[in-house]
């Protein structure tokens, strides 16, 4: 299926590894040209070279933490009008909610919850404007079946999650959709610091835990990147201007709910 999109402007941050990598090379694929940061800049230009290489498309590179104001100022001065952008950021450290003061939950409430906010805010009256664009939120599987030891997680990005609830409603009648992905267990860096995390509090070995996560996932494996980013691609697409303000949930058929 053609999705429509070549030679689209698509801004993904936090898009030199793991999910965020995944969305730029399915969106690559597409013929879609790039601006992608993250905080890392050696991994950064590694990845968008890659993409260059593989899908002939322009890729900008932005180093900076987009959680901060100048990160955003200057994804936003080398990408100000995308017709796709797609909102990323490490997630919150786990823990122990008993540990976590006022300033903890401000920084997890700035990158998972305001930071996606702020860049809606910045780009979407331009893609009112032109009547295209795409907004993809990666939030968690969280949202719909909290984890106890990510609480910041499961805060902040329901909060994300509650306000783009609203504002989709009132853009997709000018081709304007804005979804959420929630990934589940996926083969990315973040899941294996949840292993780590969990195996020095439970005394079990990081790939004992491994295993028994993957066998317990009615898939009976963990997600790849590739799988994620195709998914995001596709509710970027034109055939997707009908699907606005819903949350695609990729687990492997891990939440238990008849409505996932």
């Amino acid at each position: 299926m053609d999705l429509g999109l070549r030679g689209k402007t698509a801004l993904v941050t936090a898009g030199s590894k793991g999910l965020g990598k995944g969305c730029a090379q399915s969106l690559a694929r597409e013929g879609v040209n790039l601006v992608i940061t993250a905080r890392g800049k050696e991994a950064l230009e590694a990845t968008a070279e890659e993409l260059r290489k593989a899908h002939g498309v322009k890729v900008t590179t932005v180093a900076g933490d987009i959680t901060t104001v100048q990160g955003r100022e200057a994804a936003l001065a080398a990408c100000p009008a995308p017709d796709i952008l797609v909102n990323n950021a490490g997630g919150p450290p786990p823990g122990d909610f008993r540990e976590w003061d006022r300033e903890v939950w401000i920084k997890a409430l700035d990158g998972n919850m305001i930071t996606p906010i702020l860049l809606i805010r910045a780009v979407v009256d331009k893609m009112i404007e032109r009547k295209f664009g795409r907004i993809i939120n990666i939030t968690s599987g969280a949202v719909k079946f909290p984890i106890p030891e990510l609480g910041l997680s499961n805060g902040a990005r329901t909060g994300l999650t509650g306000f783009v609830a609203g504002l989709s409603r009132k853009t997709v009648r000018h081709n304007v959709t804005i979804n959420g992905v929630l990934p589940g267990p996926f083969e990315t860096d973040r899941l294996r610091a949840n292993f780590s995390f969990n195996a020095k509090k439970t005394g079990k070995s990081e790939e004992e835990l491994r295993r028994a996560r993957a066998e317990a996932n009615p898939a009976g494996r963990f997600g790849t990147i590739e799988e994620f980013g195709d998914a995001c691609a596709f509710l970027c697409s034109a055939q997707a201007g009908f699907i606005t303000g819903q949350n695609l949930l990729l687990d492997g058929g891990a939440y238990p709910g008849t409505f996932g």
